[in-house]
């Protein structure tokens, strides 16, 4: 039997959409707090975070990332923030490493560790062996559960190895991405094969790359997974690219497909539970094992 309750992953910015691409995507503070006001009152269970600076460029700028953590604290303490700390723009371990720094109100419940490099259709995204330990060290160090971004089945051998070398703990997360050119596309078998070499007991959801999002939405949810869902992976509603979706949007359609299945939103303090992450946030949000 499917489980009631799903993961929402709601991914509003990303680093490559422009506004000359959709005039939806959110790309200051205040249109990204927007979008997550407006979606976390429909119930989301956590927000996975980007920011730009004044060019539209992606940065991993820890003053900005502060404030915007700040922010969405205030429209839900409950609400689980992580941040990207993707190697797609910015590369050296240095830069990527600096949001794990932040403290209080500011300090992040998760953040992205992608396993392995990638190539995307225009653009690699570098994560060498040692950066990925060192990322997964840090996070464990600091209290933040990492948010495993898996593109093909061999990341999952990376994820087996950190977990086996005590840098990750179960129960681990991960979020599937499905669809790019080069790693694991979004077909039932493919998702299939991930899922089986999944650590035991972990905690799953499925985002898919551009016209790939709604089909992987849907895999996901008939297999008792959650969902990965918002402008970072997709800006339309129609898989002939003519409609512009906005965070609302995608949101809702998950939502509907989940409600047909009988499945409704996990809560934020379930997922804290099952995560081992306490009530509340920053110096609070440390989980027992990391004692």
């Amino acid at each position: 039997m499917l489980d009631k309750e799903y993961i929402l992953n709601f991914v509003p910015t990303g680093m490559v959409p422009r506004s000359a691409d959709s005039k939806y995507v959110p790309l200051t503070m205040d249109r990204i707090l927007e979008d997550i006001a407006k979606v976390e009152a429909m119930g989301v269970t956590m927000v996975h975070l980007h920011v730009r600076d004044e060019k539209e460029e992606s940065t991993l700028c820890v003053k900005r990332y502060g404030e915007l953590i700040t922010e969405v604290r205030k429209l839900n303490p409950e609400l689980i923030v992580c941040v990207s700390c993707s190697g797609r723009k910015t590369p050296d371990l240095e830069s990527r490493l600096a949001p794990l720094q932040l403290t209080g109100d500011a300090k992040p419940d998760m953040a992205s560790l992608t396993p392995t490099s990638l190539n995307f259709p225009r653009q690699a995204s570098i994560t060498e062996p040692a950066t990925a330990v060192e990322l997964a060290r840090e996070m464990l160090k600091r209290g933040i559960v990492p948010e495993l971004e898996v593109f093909d089945v061999g990341m999952l051998n990376v994820v087996k190895y950190l977990r086996n070398r005590g840098f990750l703990r179960d129960p681990c997360y991960v979020n599937f991405l499905l669809g790019n050119l080069t790693t694991a596309q979004c077909e039932p078998g493919v998702l299939g094969h991930l899922i089986a070499g999944l650590p035991e007991g972990a905690c799953w959801a499925a985002g898919g790359l551009g016209f790939s999002q709604f089909p992987a939405n849907a895999l996901a949810l008939a297999s008792g997974g959650g969902v990965r869902v918002g402008l970072e992976d997709n800006l339309f509603l129609d898989s002939d690219r003519t409609q512009l979706a906005t965070n609302h949007d995608l949101v809702e359609r998950a939502r509907r497909m989940a409600a047909i299945l009988g499945r409704r939103v996990m809560r934020p303090a379930t997922l804290r539970k099952r995560l081992g992450m306490l009530p509340g946030h920053g110096e609070y949000g440390r989980s027992p094992w990391h004692e």
